[in-house]
């Protein structure tokens, strides 16, 4: 073999090496600049309960035919129409009387939809055919935009209008303020609850939507039990899930899991203290919530610990593990 033959298959072998070791251990150039991360390919069970409700077991949707037509186009919204609620005034629902949502990181004006993929699956589009106003919502305020796949989206007020697939019974408001990012539609298309929901701001005033407030930090304690661990700005400790994956990225943590271990939220580089902040960095979940991560890894906090320095998750079902100060998981058992 030749030597310039030698040399190129050398080449080679290191490129695939730097692109295969990007996010498996370290992050990536983009992540380690604070980038966003989004699966690149969700290989668990993280889709489980976006599949069960919509009126008789299904989510908004997720119907076989009706995902094979449009992609991830939900259910027709029907005759839409106007609910009074306690705590976000007045909402839109569609024909069956689900709560639609917007999302802030969409557009009114052009209308343009950045919800695809997991996304999507998570909250369904609601498709512009068969869609009408009610009382108290004008005609003229509904629209549609064509998304990536080609498919139309209802829009009303110029924000593309989507359902919630947690939502599992009409007049639920599961979808109000996920991740800092969703809200339930008023019938002008701006955000139920006014200030509530976020800023006040109207559709199409051409304003930027307000960011995801950062959590307070995260820093290195030295725990008695665990030794350097990481915590979070109100010094939970922060835990990763053996069931996750780290490239190709994956959530195993879904549904009732949440309901124990609550995803760490993204911080502010400069109030990250005691490791390598380019360890730091965030991942966006299926649902389209942002969520802490070290190393590549998504991390939780634990519903058990009710004060600093509690470590009673760690070692929990043999697959839950604090984190050191490198980024890597701890295994050893709480001393004591």
């Amino acid at each position: 073999m030749s030597k310039r033959r030698q040399a190129s298959l050398a080449g080679a072998a290191i490129t695939l090496m730097m692109l295969t070791a990007a996010c498996g251990g370290s992050p990536s150039a983009k992540e380690r600049d604070g980038g966003d991360a989004r699966p690149a390919a969700n290989t668990s069970d993280a889709g489980k309960g976006y599949g069960a409700g919509y009126g008789s077991g299904a989510a908004p949707g997720a119907g076989a035919d009706t995902g094979a037509k449009s992609g991830a186009m939900g259910e027709p919204g029907g005759k839409l129409a106007v609910r009074e609620t306690a705590d976000l005034g007045r909402v839109v629902t569609d024909g069956k009387g689900f709560t639609l949502y917007r999302f802030d990181k969409d557009t009114a004006e052009p209308p343009a939809s950045n919800c695809d993929g997991d996304c999507a699956k998570a909250w369904p589009p609601v498709p512009a055919a068969d869609a009408s106003a009610t009382t108290g919502i004008e005609a003229s305020a509904l629209g549609e935009v064509m998304r990536k796949d080609g498919s139309r989206q209802l829009t009303l007020g110029g924000w593309p209008v989507y359902r919630y697939a947690k939502d599992t019974a009409p007049g639920e408001t599961k979808g109000q303020g996920v991740g800092g990012t969703w809200n339930a539609l008023a019938p002008d298309g701006k955000k139920a609850g006014g200030k509530k929901a976020g800023d006040g701001q109207g559709a199409g005033d051409g304003k930027e939507q307000p960011k995801e407030q950062p959590a307070d930090g995260v820093s290195v304690s030295d725990n008695p039990k665990l030794g350097k661990i990481l915590v979070d700005g109100q010094g939970r400790t922060l835990y990763r899930f053996s069931k996750d994956s780290a490239w190709p990225m994956k959530f195993a943590c879904t549904d009732a899991c949440l309901e124990t271990w609550k995803p760490a939220k993204p911080v502010d580089k400069a109030k990250v203290k005691g490791i390598d902040e380019k360890l730091i960095t965030t991942v966006t979940r299926p649902d389209g919530t942002r969520q802490l991560a070290a190393d590549c890894w998504p991390l939780y906090w634990f519903t058990g610990d009710t004060k600093a320095g509690d470590v009673n998750g760690q070692g929990k079902q043999g697959q839950w593990f604090a984190v050191d100060d490198k980024g890597h998981k701890v295994t050893a058992a709480p001393a004591g």
